[in-house]
């Protein structure tokens, strides 16, 4: 691995510009208890709202492409260090990029009056600037196959603008057509990703052996939800009996849900960390079935079946993962603070209780999503006090990042 870093212009460096995890899981965090406090007290008819475009589009948008996709930005701007052996985005170019998002999220919220061109200009630069520099690195090093990651960005980004244009031309359809399209696509590399890591952190965390994958059922898994990601980014779902999407939303709730039982989650229950994250990709089963059984005639509403990929298996997955992620970069023993347990239970008891509160209780619906919004609000806002001191200061080992 070459000399990433010049251990001089390091110590000097702002540590929160050391690498894109610290200011993206930061901001994002931080964010996402500031709009979802706005979007729960909007709910309740206490403040009114004058975002771009309306309050539902901005909640719908904002959660996505402000808050996942700064999760989803740090993230692989800091792994790419890792897979590349090069020296990662950083200093001047990461404050660049951070200041990019911010402002994209100060014109979201306050450009319901500044001129439309400005608002989705500014929203839409931050992905394709993130792949940009993530390709830059991975071409560089020769890594190809980590280029998978950059039509990723691209899909995203064209999502991003499907929205943006369905707000321009009055298509309600377009706009869900692109923040349904976002959602697939997160929840695939969700899949992709917990497949390859939590076997591994698992054993590790428990000292057990390492569950050896299947084959079959990885790619009958995988396979299934990129046909379900492909037949909707063509359009084809509407051509589509009824039966055979149910049945193939079935099956990829059963091979998903199946993979993620071998990895045994019942062994997790004294390691934070891991049993956070098998609760976040239980959501994605979860999903799935609910997507099935509307599918199949059932009275599940859409929103319900969404907001457990969203609310549940990303809402969580990206606590538990900056939680690891934030102590692993720094140095830190993988043992977070006893805390952060409540976090977890705060934010997997929000996602259930948003997706389940309309079916179970429905003449409550209200009530309870507000609970839910107080429940995200909480545990995110543990996350910022238990770790923003970790993410503004240096590494505890002294390392460059």
């Amino acid at each position: 691995m070459q000399q990433m870093t010049d251990m001089k212009k390091e110590q000097a460096m702002t540590p929160i510009l050391r690498q894109a995890f610290r200011p993206m899981f930061l901001f994002g965090a931080v964010f996402s208890i500031i709009a979802m406090a706005l979007w729960g007290l909007a709910l309740a008819g206490v403040i009114r709202l004058n975002p771009y475009a309306n309050i539902m589009f901005w909640h719908q948008h904002e959660m996505l492409f402000g808050f996942v996709a700064a999760i989803i930005v740090g993230f692989l701007l800091t792994a790419v260090q890792n897979w590349t052996g090069r020296r990662a985005t950083h200093g001047k170019t990461l404050l660049v990029l951070s200041l990019v998002w911010l402002a994209g999220r100060l014109l979201m919220l306050f450009g319901g009056g500044l001129p439309a061109w400005l608002v989705v200009a500014v929203d839409l630069l931050f992905l394709p600037l993130a792949a940009v520099l993530f390709a830059r690195i991975v071409v560089m090093a020769g890594n190809n196959r980590n280029l998978f990651f950059v039509p990723v960005l691209v899909l995203l980004t064209l999502a991003n603008v499907v929205m943006h244009a369905g707000v321009q031309l009055g298509q309600f359809a377009w706009i869900q057509y692109g923040s349904h399209s976002a959602v697939l696509v997160i929840t695939l590399i969700m899949a992709i990703v917990s497949g390859r890591v939590l076997p591994m952190f698992t054993a590790n965390g428990t000292q057990t052996p390492k569950v050896a994958p299947l084959l079959w059922l990885d790619r009958t898994a995988l396979g299934s939800l990129w046909l379900l990601v492909v037949l909707h980014l063509f359009l084809l779902t509407g051509y589509l009996p009824g039966w055979f999407m149910a049945a193939l939303f079935g099956l990829s709730a059963v091979a998903t849900a199946w993979r993620l039982l071998r990895v045994k989650f019942w062994i997790t229950g004294r390691v934070p960390l891991l049993w956070s994250l098998h609760a976040a990709v239980a959501f994605i089963p979860l999903g799935l079935a609910l997507f099935a059984l509307r599918y199949a005639g059932f009275a599940i509403s859409q929103s319900a079946a969404v907001h457990s990929l969203t609310a549940g298996a990303m809402g969580v997955m990206i606590l538990s993962m900056m939680a690891r992620v934030s102590l692993g970069h720094t140095g830190r023993m993988l043992k977070p603070k006893t805390i952060m347990s409540v976090a977890f239970v705060l934010i997997i008891g929000a996602a259930l209780i948003r997706v389940l509160a309309g079916w179970a209780i429905p003449g409550a619906t209200m009530g309870w999503y507000l609970y839910a919004t107080a429940g995200w609000v909480i545990a995110y806002s543990l996350y910022v006090i238990v770790y923003t001191p970790i993410l503004v200061k240096p590494r505890e080992d002294g390392r460059p990042g």
